[in-house]
């Protein structure tokens, strides 16, 4: 339909005129954006208007849209859960940036609050350090599908690969292996998986949530959903270049083969190789499995392998700290594990991963649940800050300082996965407790001794607390914006 226009007026201006004066607001067909609203002639919302908020005593406008407009004043860069208090970020800070009047991604802003109003203290180019699964490729087979998260998805990621998959009840990931080793985190239902080791002997077992396994580079195995509703698990490669797709797999490998070889191979006649599968089956629905005892190999030559590959990871006693819980598993406790080390960290609400940095490898990040804000030092004056939910991936690279605060109003449940045999990183709190008071101070507070006393008096204890959740009074300030 075609609308005309009266006295050079559009039908649409003439709408939208009418439903303001009406007390309707822009309703449907108008859309709320300040190009419809330019369009119409009307003027700007507050929300998109630079000069149309009040200040409150504190310089404050909390307003419909909380901190996100012109006379908001935040001198020390609070965190700011977009998502929980569903705000809609824009590019106001202390007094600088203005509206926007373009084309808005309002869902993908309020997943990322800190980069639509980055903090002050953000400085310099940095690479993009965040990816979520979902903005990657869905593979969708027989009972599953797959994606994955490279170094093709996020640059940064130069050290670790990951495979999201999902297997319904019985269904199979086919027999097959990797150039690259394979670790692994059940993070739902429940799952068989199957190898054989170096030395011939096979593996079998069956997993739960929260559980992990390990297969060394070429290790040939086996994964099947069981229960239910089957299971969903992470896959970590420890090659940022790995990609699913170049897997060897066994139908693969024998449809591209002669049947004349197969059949020598086997000592069979060629015919009972006729129906062989034409391709990769990949992931296929298979039969209803039996327990392990019932369906383990008993043939003449066949032995039980000497080797562990899986880890009962939430099983372990967590450290317990002031504000979360951290697991660690790496090849201390792991030993089959050589090249993948990993945490498993719960942050509670308004905690913090204590400020930190690794120095053998890139940390690779999976976000299970929550919300977490992170910023990355990454020396000669830069850093950036990220936000993270549920199913998004973060890279930082070793030896960059950084933390992961907990901003919204549940857990954080998170992976750090670390291309290394050891798990290690070096607390910024323990480091300057161990240093001589004098250099401290000297450093951080050398015309201020009466808060560089205070500084010391916390940090001497040199007590690393992974998680920790600052009291009540630890954190209140209050020191004015002209102050700081």
């Amino acid at each position: 339909m075609q609308l005309r226009s009266f006295n050079g007026v559009s039908a649409t201006q003439l709408l939208a005129s009418g439903l303001a004066m009406s007390g309707l607001g822009l309703a449907v067909p108008i859309e709320d954006s300040p190009r419809q609203y330019l369009a119409a002639g009307l003027e700007l919302p507050a929300k998109y208007s630079s000069r149309s908020s009040s200040s409150n005593s504190e310089g404050q406008a909390p307003g419909p849209n909380g901190p996100y407009n012109p006379d908001y004043r935040d001198p020390i860069d609070k965190s700011i859960d977009a998502v929980g208090k569903e705000l809609d970020p824009l590019p106001y800070r202390n007094g600088l940036g203005t509206s926007v009047l373009g084309p808005w991604n309002s869902a993908r802003s309020r997943q990322n609050p800190d980069l639509v109003r980055p903090p002050s203290t953000d400085h310099g180019d940095m690479p993009n350090l965040r990816w979520s699964f979902a903005d990657s490729h869905v593979r969708i087979e027989e009972g599953g599908w797959t994606r994955q998260t490279t170094v093709r998805e996020l640059g940064a990621s130069t050290e670790l690969a990951s495979v999201n998959m999902r297997l319904d009840n019985g269904v199979i990931r086919e027999l097959h292996w990797h150039k690259e080793a394979e670790w692994a985190y059940v993070l739902d239902g429940e799952v068989r998986v199957t190898a054989i080791d170096y030395e011939g002997g096979n593996f079998i077992d069956d997993l739960k949530k929260g559980d992990l396994w390990y297969f060394p580079s070429g290790v040939p195995h086996s994964l099947q959903g069981l229960g239910e509703n089957g299971t969903e698990f992470l896959l970590i490669f420890d090659d940022g270049s790995f990609s699913e797709e170049s897997t060897f797999i066994l139908s693969d490998w024998l449809a591209h083969t002669p049947k004349s070889v197969i059949a020598k191979n086997f000592n069979l006649a060629p015919e009972v190789f006729a129906h062989l599968p034409e391709k990769e089956k990949y992931i296929f629905q298979g039969s209803e499995p039996g327990s392990i005892d019932s369906e383990k190999p008993t043939g003449k030559y066949v032995k039980k392998s000497k080797y562990n590959f899986v880890h009962r990871m939430l099983d372990q006693e967590p450290k317990v700290t002031s504000g979360g819980e951290v697991r660690i598993a790496d090849s201390k406790n792991f030993p089959v594990s050589t090249t993948v080390a990993a945490a498993h960290v719960k942050i509670e609400p308004g905690a913090l991963r204590e400020m930190h940095w690794h120095p053998n490898a890139d940390e690779w990040s999976f976000f299970i649940g929550g919300r977490a804000r992170v910023t990355v030092f990454g020396a000669e004056g830069t850093a950036r800050t990220f936000d993270y939910v549920s199913g998004d991936v973060g890279i930082v690279p070793r030896n960059m300082g950084h933390f992961v605060e907990n901003i919204g109003d549940e857990p954080v449940e998170m992976l750090e996965v670390f291309r290394a045999d050891e798990f290690r990183d070096f607390s910024l709190f323990q480091w300057l407790g161990e240093t001589p008071k004098r250099l401290v101070v000297d450093h951080l507070f050398q015309n201020d001794p009466e808060n560089g006393e205070k500084f010391w008096n916390q940090v001497k204890s040199a007590e690393k607390d992974e998680v920790t959740l600052p009291s009540d009074e630890e954190v209140k300030s209050e020191v004015t914006a002209d102050e700081l």
